[in-house]
C-alpha cells in the first residue's frame, strides 16, 4: 500500500518516535511510506530509510497557517493518491479530515495521549474513520470524552525496534564525547515542555543528596523544549556547586539508543521507559502524570493499562523519588541485571514494532474501500479457541483470496472481537443491529463449526436458520462455510436444516459425513462441496514463542510431552478417573510429561482439574491467556495429543503431531476418520485398558503415523483452501 502520514513535526518525542519506528517497518515490509510534516532532527534518518518527506507546517493553531497546510496538503494527495491517509495528532487530523469528503481517501488516526479540548478545539477534533489508542486508558478517553463507538476504536502499542535498543549497543564514543567516568549514571529522557519537565525538576532538586549518598554520580537528561534553557542554567548552578559535571543536558538527541546504552538506570515514562527496558535496564516509572516507582513483574498489569505513564497515580515528590533512586543503585547486581532481562522480555513479548505495524495494517485494511462487504455468524466471542481460530482462519483465507472484502462478524462479545482479530464485530443478540447489518452486507457467511445441530438445543440452531433465512429475505447470496452438519435429532429440525440448506446459494461442509448427514436428510442438492476445517491454513506461533509458554508451565525445553484436552460434558461417570490411568500410563511407560491444555478455560479447566486431581504421577496445566496460534505452536512442540476437543485434533493434525481421539460427540469421530487417527474410546463408556491399548499402538507406529498424518494435513490445507476461491465466485457471479 502507499501509506501517508501526517504529524506535527519530527522532532524528539515519543509519539514522533512510534511514527518513526512504525514507518520504517511498513517500509521494510515493502509498503510506500510517506510523511508531510514542519521537518525536523528524525527527516534525515526518514530519507536514508527511503521515506519521502514533504514540509507542510501542520505544528501550530494560527489560521493562516493552517489554510496554507490545507492546501498544500490537497494538492499532495491529488498528486500522490495513497491508499490511506494516517494522522497522529489534532492539527494534521483536522486538516486532512477537511478533505476527507471531497477526495475520499481511507482516514485513520491514532491517539497519543489524553489531552483537554473544549470550544472550538473540541470541534477541530477529526477521529477519521477509525481511531488506533495506544493505551486502554486511552481508549476509555475517546469513549468517554468523545463518545466514539468502541467498534471505532481499535488497541496499539508503542513498538520498540530491540535491535536498536539493545544491551548489546557499543557506547565506548558517546562516554567520551560527554565526558563520563566509570561512575554510576542515571538517564532520564523527555520532552522539556511545560507540565513534562515534572521528572528533570525533582532530579535537578535532588542532585546534591545524590551526589553526597553516591559519589561521582551522573545525571543525562536528555532532550529538548520550551523549558530546556530554564534547566539547563539551573544544571549548570548544581554543577557550579559541587564543583564539577554532575549533571548533562544534552539537548535533543536521535541517539537515545546510545544514551541508554551508557546508562545504568532509567527514570521516565512511556515510550523511553520501554526503550530503556528494551537496553535491559532497571526502570523508575515517573512523569508528569503520576508515579509508581521501580518497575517489576508485579506492576506489568498496571504499567500496561496507562501505556507506562502513571496515569492516575499520586505525583512523585522529591524526597519519594531520593530514596527509590538510592534504593535502585543499592540493589545487588544479579537483582538488577534480572530486572533488566525481564524488561527486555517484556518488550520481546507485548511492544515489538512488527505487532505495532500489524496494528496498524489490520485497521488500514478495514478502513479502505472494498468491493464488497460479507457478514459472518457463528459461535464466536465466547472464548472458545477452536472457534476463535475459525474465524481468525476465515478471515485470513479471504484477505488472502482478495482485498476487495470486507468482513463483519456477529460476536457474543464485540470488543474482545475486535481487540484479538482487528475485525468489525457487532453483538449477536442485538436484534435491530443484526437486522441492519444483514441489510447492508452484501452476503451472509454462516460458518463455520457445527452451527446446525441440536445436541447443544434447539434454541442455538433457531438462532443460526433465523440469520440465514432473514438474509435470503432480504435477497443476500448464503454460503454455508465449511460446516459440520448434526447431529439434528428432532425431526422438525432435520426438516429445518435440508431447507435452510436446499435454499442456500453455496454450501462447503469440512468432512464427508456431513454430507452423509444432509443426505439421509433428505439434502438431495448435487453442488455440496466437501472441503476441509479452515484452520488447517491458519498458520501457528514461533517456535521460541510455544517454548516460552511450555516453560511458564514447568516444562523444559526438550521434554517429551503430551496435550491432554477435555471438556465439560454431562453423564462421563468415571471417564475422569479412567482418563487419569492413561495419563499415567504415558508418563510411565513412554516418559511423557502431561501437559492440560484448555480451548475453552470457563469449561475446559473445571474438567482438566477433575482428571489431574486423580493422576498420581505429576502434571502440567496451561492456565495462561494464549491465541489460537500460540496453542498451536504448544502442540506443534508435543510428541502426542489425546483430546475430547475437536479443534485440539485439528492443531495437532495441523501440526503433524499424532493424537489419540476421547468421542464425545459424533464430530470428533467424523474427524478421527478424516484423519486416520485412532480413537481411545467414547467418554460415556470409556475403559481405560482400551485406551491404554490404542495408545500403545499408536507409540509403536508412531513414525508412520506422523508421515501419514504429515500428508493428510496438506491435503486438507488444499481442500481449505477452496472455501475462499467458492465464495470470491459467489460474489462475483451476485455482483453482475
Amino acid at each position: 500500500m502507499k501509506i501517508f502520514m501526517a504529524t506535527m513535526g519530527l522532532d524528539i518525542g515519543g509519539a514522533e518516535t512510534h511514527i518513526i519506528e512504525l514507518s520504517k517497518e511498513l517500509a521494510a515490509q515493502g509498503h510506500e511510506i510517506l510523511i508531510a510534516s514542519n521537518g525536523g532532527a528524525y527527516v534525515p534518518e526518514m530519507t536514508a530509510a527511503g521515506i519521502r518527506h514533504f514540509d507542510v507546517p501542520m505544528h501550530r493553531r494560527d489560521f493562516a497557517c493552517m489554510l496554507r497546510s490545507r492546501q498544500m496538503l490537497k494538492k499532495i494527495l491529488r498528486a500522490e493518491r495513497p491508499d490511506v491517509v494516517h494522522a497522529h495528532a489534532r492539527i494534521p487530523a483536522f486538516l486532512c479530515g477537511t478533505l476527507q469528503k471531497n477526495l475520499k481517501f481511507p482516514f485513520v488516526t491514532t491517539a497519543h495521549g489524553v489531552f483537554n479540548a473544549t470550544g472550538l478545539l473540541r470541534r477541530m477534533t477529526n477521529w477519521g474513520q477509525h481511531t488506533l489508542a495506544v493505551s486502554e486508558d486511552i481508549r476509555a478517553y475517546l469513549m468517554r470524552e468523545y463518545q466514539l463507538p468502541p467498534e471505532q476504536i481499535s488497541l496499539t502499542i508503542n513498538g520498540i525496534d530491540t535491535d536498536r535498543f539493545s544491551p548489546a549497543r557499543s557506547s565506548h564514543s558517546l562516554r567520551s564525547e560527554l565526558g563520563l567516568t566509570a561512575q554510576p549514571v542515571l538517564c532520564h529522557v523527555s520532552r522539556l515542555d511545560s507540565g513534562t519537565d515534572w521528572t528533570a525538576n525533582q532530579l535537578l532538586e535532588i542532585a546534591p543528596d545524590l551526589d553526597r549518598a553516591i559519589p561521582g554520580i551522573q545525571l543525562l537528561i536528555v532532550g529538548g523544549g520550551e523549558r530546556f534553557e530554564a534547566l539547563n542554567q539551573r544544571a549548570n548552578e548544581v554543577n557550579s556547586r559541587l564543583g564539577r559535571p554532575c549533571v548533562h543536558m544534552t539537548g535533543p538527541r536521535t541517539n537515545v539508543n546510545q544514551l541508554l546504552a551508557v546508562s545504568d538506570l532509567f527514570v521516565g515514562v512511556s515510550r523511553a521507559a520501554l526503550e530503556a527496558m528494551s537496553s535491559e535496564k532497571p526502570v523508575l516509572l515517573g512523569g508528569g502524570q503520576g508515579y509508581s516507582g521501580l518497575f517489576t513483574p508485579e506492576g506489568l498489569q498496571e504499567a500496561q493499562a496507562g501505556n507506562f505513564c502513571c496515569r492516575g497515580t499520586a505525583l512523585s515528590t522529591p524526597r519519594r523519588l531520593l530514596q527509590d533512586i538510592l534504593a535502585a543503585f543499592r540493589l545487588p547486581q544479579e537483582e538488577r541485571e534480572r530486572l533488566g532481562a525481564y524488561g527486555r522480555q517484556v518488550i520481546a513479548q507485548y511492544y515489538s514494532v512488527h505487532r505495532m505495524a500489524q496494528d496498524c495494517l489490520n485497521v488500514y485494511l478495514h478502513v479502505k474501500k472494498r468491493k464488497y462487504q460479507v457478514l459472518m455468524s457463528g459461535y464466536y466471542g465466547f472464548s472458545n479457541a477452536g472457534d476463535d481460530a475459525i474465524l481468525q482462519s476465515i478471515h485470513e483465507g479471504i484477505l488472502s483470496a482478495s482485498e476487495h472484502v470486507g468482513v463483519t462478524v456477529l460476536s457474543n462479545d464485540p470488543e474482545d472481537t475486535r481487540r484479538r482479530y482487528s475485525l468489525n464485530a457487532l453483538p449477536r443478540f442485538r436484534f435491530w443491529t443484526v437486522i441492519r447489518a444483514i441489510c447492508r452486507c452484501d452476503a451472509l457467511i454462516s460458518g463455520g463449526g457445527s452451527l446446525l445441530q441440536d445436541s447443544t438445543s434447539t434454541r442455538s440452531l433457531l438462532y443460526y436458520l433465523f440469520v440465514i433465512r432473514f438474509a435470503e429475505m432480504m435477497g443476500k447470496p448464503v454460503m454455508l462455510y465449511a460446516n459440520g452438519i448434526g447431529p439434528v435429532k428432532k425431526p422438525a429440525n432435520r426438516k429445518r436444516v435440508k431447507k435452510a440448506v436446499s435454499r442456500a446459494t453455496l454450501v462447503t461442509l469440512r468432512d464427508s459425513s456431513s454430507a452423509q448427514e444432509l443426505r439421509e436428510m433428505g439434502a438431495l442438492r448435487q453442488d455440496i462441496h466437501v472441503t476441509a476445517d479452515p484452520v488447517f491454513n491458519l498458520s501457528p506461533a514461533s517456535p521460541q514463542r510455544g517454548q516460552e509458554l511450555l516453560a511458564a508451565c514447568g516444562i523444559a525445553p526438550g521434554t517429551p510431552f503430551a496435550v491432554i484436552s477435555v471438556r465439560s460434558w454431562p453423564g462421563t461417570g468415571d471417564f475422569p478417573k479412567e482418563l487419569a490411568a492413561l495419563c499415567d500410563h504415558l508418563d510411565t511407560a513412554h516418559g511423557l510429561a502431561i501437559l492440560f491444555l484448555p480451548m475453552q478455560p470457563l469449561r475446559d479447566l473445571p474438567a482438566s482439574r477433575m482428571v489431574s486431581g486423580q493422576m498420581t504421577r505429576p502434571f502440567h496445566l496451561l492456565e495462561a491467556d494464549t491465541s489460537p496460534e500460540e496453542l498451536m505452536a504448544i502442540l506443534g512442540e508435543s510428541k502426542l495429543c489425546v483430546s475430547m476437543r475437536l479443534h485440539t485434533l485439528i492443531f495437532a493434525a495441523r501440526m503433524s503431531v499424532p493424537c489419540l481421539g476421547l468421542v464425545y460427540d459424533p464430530k470428533v469421530d467424523s474427524y478421527l476418520q478424516e484423519l486416520e487417527m485412532p480413537s481411545a474410546g467414547h467418554v460415556t463408556n470409556f475403559h481405560r485398558e482400551e485406551a491404554i491399548a490404542a495408545a500403545d499402538h499408536l507409540m509403536a507406529e508412531y513414525e508412520q503415523a506422523h508421515k501419514r498424518l504429515q500428508a493428510i494435513s496438506c491435503r486438507l490445507a488444499q481442500a481449505a483452501a477452496e472455501n475462499d476461491r467458492m465464495l470470491l465466485e459467489m460474489l462475483q457471479q451476485h455482483a453482475t
